[in-house]
């Protein structure tokens, strides 16, 4: 719904044929013409996680304010250490987290301290309660080589220094970083507004849930994985349910996904058969470019601006197999989505895991491979397909933990062999 004057989607990318997109290609220019927004707004810290940060947050205070101790134990002077001989501290007081002791403490002498207490101004070692013997109520004895000089403190500014970035704008925020927030007093915090994403499949055989099953129809998945992806990635969602095969409805459905969204997903009527009407709409609301990417699944993948009443809307239309859409979704449109949004979140991180299973591969295509990750005798992690990968077998992609990616012009993969993987967790 951006009213933005934008430049041509693909006047830099005109001469390049969609068959001859390769996944990196395809990657390479979605990232160059997908810019971010940058209304912000004012979010609590119960309301800041998974939102992304608008602005750098700079500490006003030392974390922690001051030298405290690391562990329970018994605060004294390093100084009084001798190497090779028993240490004897006469024991005059105590200090609790919120409670400080108040005196001095003298060489030859020591406090009882509790983790977080501050520490006296004298004292700038603890020791912990399990390395001492104890005299009763007034005296501890340090075994020789038990402790050495200013263990077991933490010291003011430690963590964060007054005027030190804490997080940088663009940060997905997470639990940890709330905490973090927490810790220098900041309740309320400046976030990038919220993504808005409509969403939608098409196609006359499609059924939502809790509709019944004519013959030759099916229930619509694609829509609820959809949402799901959508969800994790903390976009205000626009379910517009499906859309038939019908050309007025399908417009219909699109100037209305543009008036209220900032990108648009649908699934299906992206191909080239006879009642794919997506891309001949496209072209009349908007601009598009169908990347017949050199990869499997999802091949057909649509990508464009649209308007309608000068409101706009960048457009993801995706492939109508289950998986081919998820794959789609994780290697195109999430990255795409994410930078819309202003997150500094780098690209899907690939690790190597030994495959336990042939894979056939054609060179000239890059290839998505559903996979299980696990750890073999000695822990190092090796991989196995889930089994037949058809791009309609959604059952393989509930099966799997992640996805084996096979390089564009790589071949058949043998047991043994070294693969890339990217791991499902805390994506799907």
């Amino acid at each position: 719904m951006s009213t933005q004057n934008s430049p041509s989607l693909f006047s830099d990318t005109a001469s390049v044929h969609p068959t001859d997109l390769t996944v990196e290609t395809a990657q390479r220019i979605m990232r160059e013409l997908v810019s971010p927004f940058q209304e912000t707004e004012t979010a609590t810290l119960h309301s800041a996680l998974d939102r992304v940060l608008a602005e750098d947050i700079v500490s006003t205070i030392n974390v922690p304010a001051y030298d405290n101790a690391a562990m329970d134990g018994y605060a004294f002077h390093g100084a009084d250490l001798v190497r090779g001989k028993d240490l004897k501290l006469k024991i005059v007081g105590s200090a609790f987290a919120g409670h400080s002791f108040d005196g001095a403490v003298q060489r030859g002498e020591c406090i009882s301290i509790m983790t977080g207490a501050m520490m006296p101004r004298e004292c700038d070692t603890v020791v912990p309660h399990e390395l001492v013997q104890k005299v009763p109520d007034y005296e501890i004895t340090i075994p020789a080589g038990a402790i050495e000089p200013r263990d077991n403190r933490r010291f003011k500014g430690e963590d964060l220094a007054i005027g030190q970035v804490a997080l940088t704008k663009g940060k997905f925020l997470r639990p940890a970083d709330l905490g973090l927030l927490a810790s220098l007093g900041v309740a309320n915090v400046p976030v990038l507004r919220k993504l808005r994403v409509a969403f939608f499949s098409t196609g006359d055989e499609l059924r939502s849930v809790g509709e019944p099953l004519d013959p030759g129809c099916i229930y619509d998945s694609n829509r609820y994985t959809v949402f799901g992806m959508l969800a994790r990635l903390g976009c205000d969602l626009i379910d517009m349910g499906v859309v038939k095969d019908d050309p007025a409805a399908l417009e219909h459905a699109l100037r209305n996904a543009c008036e209220q969204a900032d990108a648009i997903i649908t699934s299906g009527g992206v191909s080239v058969g006879a009642a794919d009407y997506t891309g001949k709409i496209l072209q009349q609301l908007g601009e598009v470019a169908f990347w017949k990417i050199a990869m499997r699944p999802g091949k057909p993948l649509a990508f464009g601006r649209i308007s309608s009443h000068e409101e706009s809307a960048l457009l993801f239309g995706l492939p109508g197999n289950p998986v081919a859409a998820m794959v789609s979704f994780y290697f195109f449109v999430r990255p795409a989505l994410l930078k819309m949004m202003g997150s500094d979140a780098d690209g899907l991180p690939l690790m190597r895991a030994t495959s336990q299973s042939t894979m056939r591969k054609k060179p000239g295509r890059t290839e998505f491979q559903r996979g299980i990750l696990s750890n073999d005798a000695r822990g190092n992690p090796q991989v196995r397909i889930t089994g037949a990968q058809g791009s309609g077998i959604l059952h393989s992609m509930s099966q799997a933990n992640c996805i084996v990616v096979l390089p564009h012009d790589g071949g058949n993969i043998n047991v043994g062999d070294q693969v890339d993987v990217v791991l499902f967790d805390g994506l799907i």
